[in-house]
């Protein structure tokens, strides 16, 4: 074959991906990614199809149900798909959704006026990407049943039976060849999406349930977005107690907002289109702005306004503290960009603009007393931006470079902000170190002296009088605030920020994120922040040194080195070497992290063996009272104390006791639906299915010696074995557990947390925007009681806590 050959390009060279061939080729292309967020997607997917039911007037229930081996069924009461034949494609009308791509009654707008779906390529994708799926309908009193396999029908239609009900059920299993990262659904994301959903449409009950460990959530707000309004700003003090709603329809395009103002300095605003997040806002978003900016300055310069409050009110001054949910409904939507986080449509700006402004007048006007409340939180406000603008235009007159020079940045040589670096180092020790270990040429070192403010309670002004943050936005070069920050003018690519590991620690990385979220949150979404992760623990042995950033680090080392030298053999004579040593030590030391956590959990070692060893496995078997009452019947014998059974109070389903053993815990623990959905006792479960024969029996470890014999060093049990070959391979050996990054000298700081060829970084990024502005406002807002509860719910599952 000569080389003219080899290069040919012709008809031949042109593939054609029959069916859904082209989905399993290219399955980014249609779920944005085959990561986690493209496993979840999958759901959605079908969920919407439901949704879109129900915008239809047809559907009014949905349940999602994640199986035992991470399948799922989504199931609706619509109309059901229809299943005679197609006239021109030769199938039934079920099999063609099932199998083909662009095909359904979306397009038709006499079937469904509005449709969501991320990317419009509906069910058929879902199945193309799974190994099973089955389709049954419900419809002209018959069911309906089709199975299929990676795309492809692996049965003819099935008619099996009768059915007074219609509806839809499509049951799938992801392919692990696809998603090779994980197939196993995350209950927290989809509840999280599944809650959103019901929000927007208020008609429907969005049922959840988790067979794994029988955890359900069931929604259903009658309140729509008024209530998500409101479940937003459950955590904060609000300047008037209803939101305000305003709902219309024009020109066929449904709108829906809701919005609050609360005594905070951020905008908080969600926007939806066809239910679809649309992250980047839109022509929806700047229509809704545009007409609350208009209202309040109008009615502002109204003769019934006290002149105090007459002031022109520009659109940041308007936001500012204001929690919003928009909601549109438009039959032919147009995106902006592949995952559809920007509406386009030109026509729904003005939509939205002009029933918002006429409806939002006569509110104001006709609610004097939450106009004035509103009115008083822009002025003053526009009065603290106006302070702002001062203190920045004194700023620079003393000039920023004056300020670098005058203060603590170490600055680098590079001049190519692609690749400098600026390490945010907490106090001026630690600062030391780092300067004097750096790499000149790229790594810029800015120290601080305590801790920043808590941008989260402060106003512009205010955060703008704060020499460290002054020191702080003076180094990045970007501006700060909505009128002067410029991503462009950024000086460094990669912000580290690194402190201690401890509590001080922790708090000044927190405020640092709060200032970074809340005043500069391009920095975030364009991954420019970083955590550093400083070693936790040093290891000396000789001149050797080794560093280890955790606990499970150190331990796969020792365990790894303990191979080299050393044998298991069990009571049952079985012998454990290399490898299989090596996993054996460390999914026990994982299994005495569980059950000390469980046992902070007032669950005692000896309850927990009991439930693994009686198959405890979901809270939906104490659902069955006879199942209860044989585990009651087995503690008897074993605990002090056990009370009778009675229904769990939340959740009525259950039954549920109380069990004491003696000598330990005076409190009793709950034997109940309770257990089995705390992940930790999950991971207990999985262990425990190749641990269970070594709990109960001693071990020895069989030692080689320089001469080559080998020593037998006894263990009584599992616990015994592991201290056993921790304090063997330990002989001879320094551990440090560094507290602070001052402990280090330069040399050490460099190599370990500052080489680019060494270190560890964590890029923080934003997976869920509403729950990562939640989590903020609880760990650092006004309100104490959300933040109590939170520390009394989640204080348990810290392991290291150094005061």
């Amino acid at each position: 074959m000569n080389e003219t050959d080899k290069s040919s390009y012709g008809a031949q060279q042109i593939q054609v991906l029959d069916g859904l061939e082209a989905v399993r080729k290219r399955p980014s292309m249609y779920i944005g990614n085959t990561g986690e967020e493209g496993l979840h997607h999958l759901i959605y997917e079908v969920v919407d199809n439901s949704i879109d039911e129900a915008l239809a007037g047809h559907c009014d229930w949905i349940s999602v149900t994640i199986h035992e081996d991470n399948s799922v069924t989504v199931e609706d009461n619509g109309r059901g798909i229809p299943v005679d034949m197609h006239p021109t494609e030769q199938m039934s009308a079920l099999e063609l959704v099932m199998t083909t791509l662009h095909a359904g009654g979306k397009f038709d707008h006499s079937t469904y006026k509005v449709s969501g779906g991320l990317h419009g390529v509906g069910v058929s994708v879902v199945n193309a990407l799974s190994t099973r799926t089955v389709a049954q309908v419900k419809r002209n009193g018959r069911m309906y049943r089709q199975t299929y396999a990676y795309g492809v029908r692996t049965s003819d239609l099935e008619d099996t039976g009768t059915s007074d009900k219609t509806g839809t059920s499509i049951f799938f299993t992801p392919d692990a060849r696809i998603f090779t990262e994980s197939t196993v659904f995350k209950y927290d994301t989809i509840n999280n999406r599944m809650r959103e959903l019901a929000f927007l449409n208020k008609n429907i009950t969005i049922s959840l349930k988790d067979e794994r460990d029988g955890a359900e959530n069931t929604y259903h707000f009658d309140g729509g977005i008024a209530s998500y309004v409101k479940y937003l700003n459950r955590k904060r003090t609000c300047v008037h107690p209803d939101p305000i709603l305003i709902s219309g329809e024009k020109e066929g395009v449904q709108v829906d907002v809701c919005f609050q103002y609360f005594d905070g300095y951020s905008e908080r605003l969600f926007s939806f289109v066809n239910n679809i997040n649309t992250k980047e806002g839109g022509t929806h978003v700047a229509g809704f702005r545009a007409a609350l900016t208009k209202c309040i300055n109008r009615y502002a310069g109204d003769d019934i306004v006290p002149k105090n409050l007459r002031e022109k009110m520009g659109g940041d001054d308007v936001r500012e503290g204001l929690t919003c949910v928009i909601s549109v409904r438009v039959p032919n939507p147009q995106f902006e960009g592949q995952t559809k986080g920007k509406l386009g449509n030109s026509e729904v700006k003005s939509i939205v603009e002009s029933l918002c402004a006429d409806r939002l007048a006569n509110y104001l006007e006709q609610h004097p007393a939450v106009a004035r409340a509103i009115l008083g939180k822009v002025v003053e406000a526009a009065r603290a931006r106006d302070a702002a603008r001062k203190a920045r235009d004194l700023s620079r007159k003393k000039g920023s470079l004056s300020v670098l020079m005058a203060g603590k940045l170490a600055e680098c040589q590079s001049k190519n902000p692609a690749e400098r670096e600026l390490f945010i180092v907490e106090g001026d020790s630690a600062g030391g170190s780092a300067k004097q270990g750096r790499d000149r040429a790229i790594q810029a070192i800015l120290p601080l002296r305590g801790k920043i403010m808590n941008v989260e309670k402060a106003r512009f002004d205010k955060i703008l009088g704060s020499e460290e943050i002054k020191q702080l936005v003076a180094s990045l070069g970007t501006g700060i605030g909505s009128e002067e920050f410029d991503l462009g003018k950024l000086r460094y690519h990669k912000i580290i920020i690194m402190t201690d590991a401890d509590v001080d620690g922790a708090h000044i990385r927190t405020l640092l994120l709060t200032f970074f979220y809340r005043q500069m949150l391009p920095l975030i979404e364009n991954g420019h922040i970083y955590i550093g992760q400083p070693p936790l623990y040093r290891l000396g042995r000789g001149k050797k040194e080794q560093y280890f950033l955790n606990d499970e680090a150190l331990n796969t080392y020792l365990y790894s080195q303990a191979s080299t030298l050393m044998r298991i053999r069990s009571e049952q004579g079985g012998i454990l070497d290399q490898e299989d040593m090596v996993d054996f030590l460390r999914k026990f030391s994982y299994f005495s992290q569980v059950l000390a956590y469980l046992e902070r959990l007032n669950i005692e070692e000896a309850l927990i063996l009991f439930l693994l060893a009686n198959k405890v496995q979901t809270a939906l078997q104490f659902e069955d009272r006879a199942f209860v009452e044989s585990l009651r019947e087995q503690l008897m014998a074993e605990a002090s104390l056990v009370g009778e059974i009675r229904p769990c109070d939340w959740r009525p389903a259950c039954w549920e006791f109380p069990v004491t053993f003696s000598g330990k815990s005076p409190m009793a623990a709950v034997i109940g639906p309770n257990i089995p959905l705390i992940n930790e006792y999950r991971h207990a479960l999985e262990l425990y299915k190749t641990l269970h024969p070594y709990l109960t029996c001693s071990f020895t470890l069989l030692k080689l010696s320089s001469s080559g014999q080998e020593a037998e060093l006894p263990a009584a049990d599992w616990r015994g074995l592991i201290e056993l070959v921790r304090d063997e391979t330990f002989k001879g050996s320094h551990l440090q557990r560094y507290k602070g990054l001052g402990e280090m000298n330069p040399e050490q700081l460099w190599e370990t947390t500052m080489n680019p060829d060494n270190r560890s970084l964590v890029q923080v990024n934003i997976d869920d925007v509403q729950l990562t502005d939640d989590t903020f406002t609880t760990l650092m807002g006004d309100k104490v009681e959300p933040r109590r509860e939170f520390i009394q719910n989640h204080a348990l599952e810290v392991a290291d806590l150094d005061i």
